[in-house]
């Protein structure tokens, strides 16, 4: 009888120590702490008292993991369409050789009002023709490179050119050397006609202001020498106070640099100027270059 009761004793602690066991074991899906271990099958179920198919109050919650382990299917995110990108305008390609400038259509608008240089569309797009039009202007004036872009040079030249009038020059029955200033443009007329279309001149720098006023060329060389300044000016016309036309011996665009009072010239535009004037022709400057 002793024994019998001793062994019912047994089993009873057994089966409490089971029962404690099983309250304390960690679920890793109810986010709570606890001791480690994994929990026995069917413990998540018994706890959050989902079963294996969702109830209807349930669609909130989250789906907890099926019993087999395998992934739950998860919709496929539906692909954004993203609008492309656009090119800068730097990357545009070139046409027939010619980098597009950034002054593309006022260099369009102002060589089709001078004429002369090929055939241009005033759009703004650089062109095959466009592209041989600003060349050939470029050639002309001297601007460098000559490559059809439209840069700040070359519409600076074709803005002083086209907005250049030249009846303002009143010329009598002889050659007439007309200059403006301001604009920095220099041509010929005679008996009230253009003899020599208006082109590009660089006068008196800052401190060496050349005059308005009405001149007459009074002597000529063909190649004189500078003393003071101790350079040729070749095709040299004198008009007043050692000043006088001339071609120059450096770029004519820099204007960060003048004469001291001459009126400089291209190479065939000094030529041109010789070939037209003599000693007694009359010249006549208008204006004032900006700066001085």
């Amino acid at each position: 009888m002793r024994c019998v009761r001793i062994t019912s004793r047994l089993v009873a602690m057994v089966v409490v120590v089971l029962v404690g066991a099983g309250g304390c074991t960690f679920d890793p899906q109810s986010g709570g702490s606890g001791g480690g271990g994994a929990a026995p099958a069917g413990a998540a179920e018994q706890a959050t008292g989902a079963s294996g198919t969702s109830v209807p109050d349930q669609r909130d919650r989250p789906t907890p993991p099926t019993p087999t382990g395998k992934p739950s299917r998860k919709p496929t995110p539906k692909p954004t369409r993203t609008a492309p990108t656009p090119p800068p305008v730097a990357a545009r390609p070139t046409v027939a050789g010619c980098p597009q400038g950034p002054h593309q259509r006022q260099v369009e608008t102002y060589l089709a009002r001078l004429g002369g240089f090929g055939a241009v569309t005033v759009d703004g797009r650089q062109s095959a023709a466009d592209c041989a039009a600003i060349k050939k202007f470029q050639k002309r004036y001297g601007i460098r490179p000559v490559e059809g872009r439209a840069g700040p040079t070359t519409v600076d030249v074709a803005q002083r050119l086209a907005t250049t009038d030249p009846a303002r020059c009143e010329g009598g029955s002889g050659t007439t050397f007309c200059v403006d200033l301001t604009r920095q443009t220099v041509w010929a007329v005679r008996a009230g006609k253009v003899i020599m279309a208006p082109t590009v001149t660089r006068t008196g720098m800052s401190g060496y202001r050349t005059p308005a006023g009405t001149y007459t060329v009074n002597f000529r060389n063909p190649k004189e020498w500078s003393d003071p300044y101790e350079v040729w000016l070749p095709y040299w016309q004198h008009f007043t106070q050692g000043m006088g036309f001339h071609e120059t011996t450096t770029y004519l665009h820099d204007k960060g640099i003048g004469s001291h009072g001459c009126v400089n010239l291209l190479h065939a535009d000094a030529v041109r100027m010789w070939e037209l004037g003599k000693v007694g022709t009359r010249v006549v400057l208008m204006g004032r270059r900006p700066g001085t």
